[in-house]
């Protein structure tokens, strides 16, 4: 006997990508459930490549008595709003939204990096899914701060603009077809043109200058790996369709060698490194879509600190940075508490 899922937002970016990667993974479910707005209703949903489509259903009207896991990704105030009662149902609500994530009683799982947190989310029936540039983020960073414990961490975020939905690359396609035929494209989802530029500006400004998108990443890093890193982030919108990169310096209380760093990654659950050190040697955003790594490029000495690393980080945003790292605490909590399948 499989599980019963429901995909809540499932005509979004990252609810479609959910669909897919359920079907990828063979997830054990016996009937997996799109959901959206009355007025996505009966809009047809593909389950990746095995053929079939699913009708989508009212979110507003539908029982969830029976229904095992609610995947969700269809922005905070959904998640305000109906968690609570999704979770009361009996179903465990795994959110992709920002809403719960530094709740104390909700664990913000990466299953590569935190899985016995788990445990917890039994508090409230609800799960967190980081944010997308910090899930692929601490993925490399936590076989190394095993080894050597991380003191404090510098990055800068290079993200596409499927971080910021369909509309954000509605957005990027339309201002550059503009550019080429000679028209002019106004800004709608971004605060300047993402064609042939770069935003240094995601989320709200904070009172200290630093945007919410980057206190996310500080102290979601913190709650998942551990409280005592430092994180200082710059995250930057550019006019990447999918895929988000970062360049990541990292100061050690204990000495590591790049080497050393190399092969540890190497063996590290969920990250792929391809680091040679010639033209076309590191992987780009490009050739990381659809894949489920986070990959790690131009490992290197930082000069500037004692115990001191820098390097490069690429993942599929949509992939491991919401949908996948999804399915995978699914697919966690399903071995260690629910055991169906």
């Amino acid at each position: 006997m499989g599980y019963r899922v429901a995909v809540v937002g499932a005509t979004g970016n990252v609810g479609r990508e959910m669909l897919n990667i359920l079907a990828e993974r063979e997830f054990p479910a016996d009937e997996i459930i799109p959901l959206a707005s009355s007025r996505s209703v009966g809009v047809e949903v593909e389950l990746g490549d095995t053929g079939k489509t699913l009708k989508c259903k009212n979110l507003d009207t539908f029982d969830f008595t029976g229904v095992d896991i609610a995947l969700m990704s269809a922005g905070s105030d959904v998640s305000k709003a109906y968690a609570p009662k999704i979770a009361a149902a009996g179903c465990v609500v795994i959110d992709n939204a920002s809403y719960y994530r530094m709740d104390p009683d909700v664990p913000l799982i990466v299953p590569e990096v935190n899985p016995d947190a788990i445990d917890a989310y039994k508090k409230k029936n609800i799960i967190a899914n980081p944010n997308c540039s910090t899930a692929q983020m601490v993925v490399a960073l936590k076989p190394l701060h095993d080894v050597a414990k991380i003191k404090r961490v510098v990055v800068s975020t290079y993200q596409s603009v499927s971080g910021a939905g369909k509309a954000g690359m509605d957005e990027l396609f339309e201002q550059t077809r503009a550019i080429f035929v000679g028209d002019r494209e106004e800004p709608k989802k971004f605060t300047k043109p993402i064609a042939f530029n770069v935003i240094p500006h995601i989320d709200v400004f904070m009172d200290d200058g630093y945007t919410k998108e980057e206190w996310k990443m500080a102290v979601e890093t913190n709650k998942i790996l551990d409280p005592d890193i430092k994180v200082t982030a710059t995250c930057v919108r550019v006019p990447v369709f999918v895929g988000h990169s970062e360049a990541i310096n990292i100061e050690f209380e204990n000495p590591i060698t790049e080497r050393q760093a190399r092969e540890i990654l190497r063996e590290a659950p969920g990250v792929m490194v391809v680091d040679k050190r010639e033209n076309g040697g590191y992987t780009t955003p490009v050739e990381c879509v659809g894949d489920f790594a986070t990959y790690v490029s131009r490992i290197r000495k930082d000069p500037t600190v004692e115990n001191g690393l820098a390097l490069w980080c690429v993942s599929d945003n949509l992939r491991k940075g919401a949908a996948l790292n999804a399915v995978q605490i699914a697919e966690l909590l399903g071995r260690r508490h629910l055991k169906k399948g």
